[in-house]
């Protein structure tokens, strides 16, 4: 390779036409591969399968079904890179978001699972499986995780700096990442924008000595314009070209940023060597050869797949739904067109929806019983996308879905909003109003062009509606301003139930005291509308859980900036009472915890044990429970939370029938990191093992002594 071909491959673009060599190049696909199409390059969208976002993957408590859609992900993306009428390859994927949610407000805590490092991390792990498929050899498509590291606030983010101890990287803010390097086997990561403990991510140490060295990272990608920031904004370099050979010295492969005569300059200049590159590129590399891209008949073979010709949606789904215009390419076999790919999808949907309330059994609707139903609100004929989501082959809004189930026989009165009275009489008019609320995930219309400098925020306009987050912009309240439509529609009509499609929690304390019933989704779903409509007519028993605590005020939290999450975050530091606390969600049916117990009667370092425990489905209709391990630390010499998930388990239990269920827990999983010696030290302690269905609601718990 010439230097300037090597240069070259530091980009996203690791081509080296004159060697014949192709480029993994690059997608965002955090919930579905991103190719929404380019004016400028002439390139037109392609429809791929869109799964809810993150959270609401997250709020499944499915490992094996973020698994299966993960590699839904990358056989799509290895299709379209291996398509000649396509011409664009995306082997690598951007994603998972491998962050933590600590906080409510922030505007990016739609793309990631949850607020918990040992959930956050299972998930991760599962999507890496996923997408890169079962051998370590041979991958479908590449993982590339992101932000490195604690990147959860937006206002100020290209100068922020989170401060916080040795203790904390390695027990919460580093562990996602950790789990998807070491057991996942992802080898990319993107640097994050801000500082942490003075240093900004794109030059910090940590990248070479940690998530090199120790973690077998082989990518380290800067972030969109995270170099120039190093000098503009964190103030550490006095030019690009000091910050470009920072970036490159710290181990920095991949630029989404102004690099190649900076770099140029750099080489002939002494102060960067061609061997440095080489290192630098010899790493990434590894990547194209696990791709199969270095060595041709030697690469992934896909399944053979079932893609229907026809690129209708699936059963169930009103015609009306499809998006794509007819052409020739639909007569191929896309895989975003099977029945598999379709499967995954609605699965996925399904799983997700959280009963947040059901009083007096409000939900599921009789449709026998029911002559009208009004679906009123914003969000009732929508499925929103998202800045890191892509444009679906089909898309069932609330409405759809609904018209779908009941069929010709029941009377749908919609109404979008309250103008002119129309969600008031369309309520009056129906036997049960079904409001479908929400924010909105792009902050406005026209996010694409709504990025400018701002004094407050992290390069955004600021969201017209001040509960509203998004990339570059926190949120200002968690206040739903749309809740006022729900009260309205309550004072015409008892019998309403409230659809909450959003990205994060909300303060929606007036509709918990009085609204009979309360449902949960988040964006994108290509299977949104027919989900909501299984679960509201009971073809479908939800038993989705949250993923973060959900406050009931503002007041609760702690300032934006305090990365100490012991100072009252999430649900193991948390203070006060939740509204909805971490790993909630409510069934259609009953369940019954007994007969706890542990496969030993005390853990030694290196061992593992079985918790086993019975549950029961004490009510009438099948369906799933999710059973969660905690444990709790009585006699430990320093500091620990109130609880921390450790296991966990979403199994199907018939009605009326009894499953053993088994957790693992391991020792190491016991640990504290101890800064004096700076490495993993396990205490002789004494620990509450806790199984419930939430973190608020422990069922059966025993205690049982550990020694190193």
């Amino acid at each position: 390779m010439t230097l300037e071909e090597k240069i070259d491959c530091l980009s996203t673009n690791t081509a080296i036409p004159r060697l014949g060599v192709k480029s993994f190049g690059s997608s965002e696909g955090i919930h579905g591969v991103v190719q929404r199409g380019n004016e400028e390059h002439h390139r037109e969208p392609i429809y791929t399968t869109q799964f809810p976002q993150p959270p609401g993957m997250g709020e499944t408590w499915d490992p094996d079904l973020v698994r299966q859609a993960a590699a839904v992900e990358g056989s799509e993306a290895r299709y379209i890179s291996e398509q000649p009428r396509y011409d664009h390859p995306i082997y690598m994927l951007w994603g998972p978001q491998a962050d933590l949610a600590r906080d409510p407000r922030w505007g990016r805590s739609e793309e990631v699972y949850g607020e918990d490092p040992f959930f956050n991390g299972t998930m991760v792990v599962n999507f890496v499986h996923g997408l890169q498929g079962d051998d370590p050899n041979h991958w479908q498509a590449a993982a590339l995780l992101k932000h490195f590291l604690a990147n959860s606030n937006e206002d100020l983010r290209t100068k922020s700096d989170s401060v916080f101890d040795a203790r904390l990287f390695w027990e919460y803010y580093s562990v996602p990442f950790r789990m998807g390097f070491v057991d996942g086997g992802a080898r990319g990561v993107m640097a994050s924008y801000n500082a942490w403990n003075s240093t900004p991510m794109a030059v910090n140490p940590i990248l070479k000595s940690i998530v090199e060295d120790q973690w077998g990272v082989d990518v380290l990608s800067s972030d969109g314009g995270a170099v120039k920031l190093l000098w503009t904004d964190h103030k550490r370099f006095p030019d690009q070209k000091a910050a470009v050979i920072a970036c490159l010295h710290a181990g920095i492969n991949q630029f989404l940023d102004t690099y190649k005569d900076e770099t140029m300059a750099a080489v002939k200049e002494g102060s960067v060597t061609e061997a440095e590159i080489d290192g630098l590129l010899r790493r990434k590399f590894v990547i194209s050869l696990k791709l199969g891209l270095l060595n041709p008949g030697q690469e992934f073979k896909p399944a053979l797949n079932t893609a229907s010709s026809d690129a209708q949606p699936p059963a169930g789904v009103p015609a009306s739904a499809n998006q794509q215009q007819a052409s020739a390419e639909q007569t191929s076999p896309e895989p975003w067109n099977s029945d598999e790919h379709h499967a995954v999808s609605q699965k996925m949907a399904l799983e997700s929806v959280v009963l947040l309330k059901n009083e007096n059994n409000a939900l599921p609707l009789d449709k026998k019983a029911i002559k009208s139903i009004a679906v009123i609100g914003p969000l009732a004929d929508s499925v929103h996308w998202d800045w890191y989501g892509g444009y679906p082959p089909y898309a069932v809004t609330p409405l759809d879905g609904i018209k779908a189930a009941v069929g010709p026989y029941v009377r749908v009165n919609y109404a979008a909003s309250e103008a002119n009275q129309a969600a008031i009489d369309a309520a009056r008019q129906s036997d049960v109003a079904i409001v479908v609320v929400g924010n909105d995930p792009t902050c406005g219309p026209d996010m694409a062009r709504d990025w400018h400098a701002t004094v407050d925020g992290g390069g955004t306009l600021p969201c017209t509606v001040p509960s509203d987050g998004r990339e570059g912009r926190d949120r200002e309240t968690l206040t739903l301003e749309q809740e006022q439509l729900v009260k309205q529609v309550y004072a015409v009509n008892p019998h309403t139930v409230m659809v909450l499609i959003s990205s994060f929690p909300y303060t929606i304390n007036w509709s918990e005291q009085y609204l009979p019933a309360i449902l949960h989704m988040t964006h994108a779903s290509q299977d949104e509308g027919t989900a909501l409509a299984k679960v509201l007519f009971g073809d479908y028993n939800p038993a989705g859980r949250l993923v973060t605590t959900w406050p009931s005020s503002l007041d609760q939290l702690p300032p934006m900036m305090d990365y100490n999450i012991r100072d009252g975050r999430t649900y193991m530091y948390f203070k006060d009472k939740p509204l909805y606390p971490f790993g909630y969600g409510l069934s259609y049916t009953t369940f019954r915890y007994s007969n706890l117990r542990l496969s030993k009667a005390s853990l030694h370092g290196g061992e593992e044990l079985t918790a086993t425990v019975d549950v029961t489905n004490t009510g009438s209709r099948d369906g799933d429970e999710v059973v969660q391990l905690y444990i709790s630390h009585l006699n430990s010499k320093v500091p620990r939370a109130k609880e921390e998930l450790k296991g966990f388990r979403r199994v199907p239990v018939p009605a009326g029938q009894t499953v053993s269920v088994q957790i693992a827990l391991k020792a190491s999983d016991l640990a504290y990191w101890n800064e004096k010696e700076n490495q993993w030290a396990l205490e002789g302690d004494r620990v509450d093992i806790r199984i419930g269905a939430s973190s608020a609601d422990i069922r059966l718990h025993q205690e049982i002594p550990v020694q190193p």
